[in-house]
């Protein structure tokens, strides 16, 4: 489906990210650890081609999805030499560019992060406000949840970080 033949009052997009954990370059390959746009410190960081922000990725492929587009790695090739090292702000914007260019508006975003460490409490508001801001929205229209996967498989075990979100737009 193109992005120039949507239709409805309301669309729901479905976003999900993962990326490996690692230790902090030169140690390790992972980059330093961004999520949702707020830097967190960190021994370990999201290996990635860009930024690799797991909910700014996870966020832009909601949305992408809502509006029945191409999904990010589409539109951003990890292949793609300009998107090295890339802010993934850059992204969202452009999902949300397309939404609004398509005559819609994010009415709400619920996002869940898995991951052991960091822990997750005392970065959430930011997160939240960040998000609102890049999407050009209340910061009550963005919800985000810090889960664990109680030390099972490789998110337990402290190896990756995943990301789901749900994200409702609707003609304005």
């Amino acid at each position: 489906m193109s992005d120039q033949m949507i239709s409805g009052a309301f669309r729901v997009g479905h976003g999900y990210d993962l990326h490996r954990l690692e230790a902090i370059e030169p140690e390790g390959r992972g980059r330093p650890f961004v999520l949702g746009g707020v830097r967190i410190e960190s021994s370990v960081g999201p290996v990635g081609h860009s930024d690799a922000d797991v909910l700014m990725h996870c966020v832009t492929d909601a949305l992408l999805g809502a509006i029945g587009s191409e999904d990010i790695g589409q539109l951003f090739p990890d292949d793609d030499a300009r998107h090295e090292g890339e802010d993934s702000r850059v992204y969202l914007e452009e999902a949300i560019r397309r939404v609004r260019g398509l005559g819609y508006e994010l009415v709400n975003l619920d996002a869940t992060v898995v991951c052991e460490r960091p822990k997750l409490k005392g970065h959430k508001g930011a997160i939240r406000e960040h998000l609102a801001r890049v999407m050009g929205v209340d910061v009550g229209s963005v919800n985000v949840k810090g889960k664990t996967h109680e030390g099972v498989d490789a998110i337990g075990e402290g190896r990756a970080i995943e990301a789901h979100c749900v994200a409702l737009i609707a003609r304005v």
